[in-house]
């Protein structure tokens, strides 16, 4: 028999077991309902279980409470009682435990930052996250294939802020070659990201770069709980949306297909997962079907958690086997409408009416459903969620530090490197661009100078040395320096100036 992940009690009296099976746990799952429910408690013991059958987690935490999974729990808690009453109740032997957790944050704050170089975020995610125009995230795909095509990386933002301008003062030739590209497009996206760098989202990019393989590690046989510390990150809910979409995209490009495993290589919960959907294009709601469809097959279980299914498409949805829904109230037609479709996804179970039920479950209690061994939903239960083993509620700074610092992690993320990427070689560029210019002009100067000394020359029989013998001269004594002339007189006019004091030297690219 496949092993399996104890989630509560259900049936009559709350005696019979309710599991989630370990072998099909990489076909997704939802938790959902009503703030206030108990979601955050079902995900603290799911992360437990798999922690416990050495499964890494990845988990998001909103509101700071999450934390406690790094500390046992204790008889002083003042919720131990009722703890075990309900634990006695679906005959569980509760023991208090901690887990090995490793704290992570983009602001680097809370947890260990965490980065993303810009090329690795790609266009599509940058489309999204600024919020873009079609035609502007045209011209953001054209600039990231100028990068590919002339050895830009692409690494931070002032590398991505550099290209564009220079792909704006190349408008012209780039439109002869990609389509149109519009100043005021590039403007715009200028504009976004000097938006997107106020609220912080330069801390996301650059490196050194996550290793996804420091996020699915295992300790003596248990695996690492991620946390994300994500109560700051929720001020810019696109960022936050994004940075996750970006990690789940990145596990299924890197890791390799491994079938039907025994258990998850991972386990990754997204949380306030309507965030991901509202008001998305259909080219990322599209990404989002594909890669829940396909990741399984690489390992990687995802479980989205939000208050209502509804937040969730369809299409997406449909990908969920593994269900725990905690209570939706139904104030307005729209959210009868809403609990009454919620209801007709579950096998009914001829116990109880399952519309009802899901109205009716009090906090700590859920409707549940899992996959059966054939990857059958099981029928609806009423379940008594487990009580944690870990502390319920958030731990104090000293601890996070004192964890922190006791971390594999700990140093290998917290500096940054800036290594030259396009920002330093288009930079680099103008200045030879703009020094090869000085000295041309230095050199015309020179001649220019030689010149009015020869002609205020006089020779034996003092006589003044005419126009046409003196450019004679100029230009037999040096081809080269005649050449360099012609170079500096072009520079000198109105275009050549502006090309070499215009932003990045712009049309001196290397060749």
């Amino acid at each position: 028999m496949s092993e399996t992940i104890f989630i509560g009690g259900g049936g009559e009296g709350y005696g019979e077991p309710q599991y989630l099976r370990l072998d099909k746990a990489n076909r997704h799952g939802l938790i959902a309902g009503a703030t206030g429910t108990g979601k955050t408690v079902t995900l603290q013991i799911m992360a437990e279980a798999f922690s416990a059958a050495g499964v890494p987690v990845f988990l998001s935490d909103v509101k700071g409470d999450l934390s406690g999974l790094a500390v046992s729990g204790s008889a002083d808690f003042k919720l131990h009682a009722p703890f075990m009453a309900r634990a006695q109740t679906i005959g569980l032997d509760l023991a208090y435990d901690s887990y090995p957790v490793t704290f992570w944050d983009l602001f680097g704050k809370q947890g260990h930052p965490i980065r993303a170089t810009v090329a690795e975020m790609g266009p599509l995610l940058l489309a999204r996250l600024m919020d873009l125009t079609d035609a502007q995230e045209g011209v953001l795909n054209v600039a990231f294939r100028v990068a590919d095509e002339d050895g830009l990386p692409l690494l931070d933002l002032k590398d991505l802020q550099a290209l564009l301008v220079w792909v704006g003062q190349n408008s012209k030739e780039l439109s002869l070659r990609y389509g149109n590209v519009a100043a005021s497009s590039v403007g715009a996206i200028q504009r976004a990201l000097l938006v997107l760098e106020n609220q912080g989202g330069s801390a996301l990019f650059g490196e050194p770069a996550l290793d996804l393989a420091d996020m699915m590690r295992t300790r003596d046989g248990r695996g690492e709980i991620n946390i994300l510390a994500a109560d700051q990150l929720m001020g810019s809910p696109r960022l936050y949306a994004t940075f996750l979409l970006w990690l789940l995209s990145e596990l299924f490009e890197e890791l390799p297909e491994v079938g039907n495993p025994d258990k998850p290589k991972l386990v990754f919960f997204f949380d306030e997962a309507h965030l991901l959907f509202d008001d998305a294009p259909k080219a990322l709601v599209d990404k989002v079907e594909q890669v829940a469809r396909l990741i399984r097959s690489k390992g990687v279980g995802v479980y989205f958690v939000t208050q209502n299914p509804a937040d969730i498409p369809d299409d997406v949805l449909g990908q969920l086997g593994n269900r725990v829904q905690h209570a939706l109230r139904a104030f307005t037609a729209k959210d009868r409408k809403e609990l009454k479709t919620a209801a007709e996804t579950y096998r009914d179970n001829p116990a109880f009416d399952t519309a009802e039920a899901i109205q009716e479950v009090g906090t700590g209690e859920a409707v549940t459903s899992f996959l059966d061994r054939k990857g059958i939903p099981e029928i609806v239960q009423r379940t008594l969620i487990r009580p944690p083993s870990s502390q319920l509620g958030p731990i104090d700074a000293a601890t996070r530090k004192f964890l922190m610092a006791e971390n594999m992690m700990a140093g290998k993320y917290d500096d940054p490197l800036d290594r030259d990427s396009a920002f330093e070689i288009l930079q680099k560029r103008a200045e030879a661009a703009a020094k090869a210019a000085e000295e041309a002009e230095a050199e015309e100067a020179r001649l220019e100078e030689q010149e009015r000394e020869f002609k205020a020359a006089r020779r034996y029989n003092g006589e003044r040395v005419g126009r046409s013998t003196s450019r004679r001269s100029s230009s037999t004594d040096s081809f080269g320096g005649a050449l360099a002339s012609a170079v500096v007189k072009e520079l000198k006019g109105t275009t050549g100036r502006r090309i070499v004091r215009g932003i990045l030297g712009g049309l001196f690219k290397g060749r």
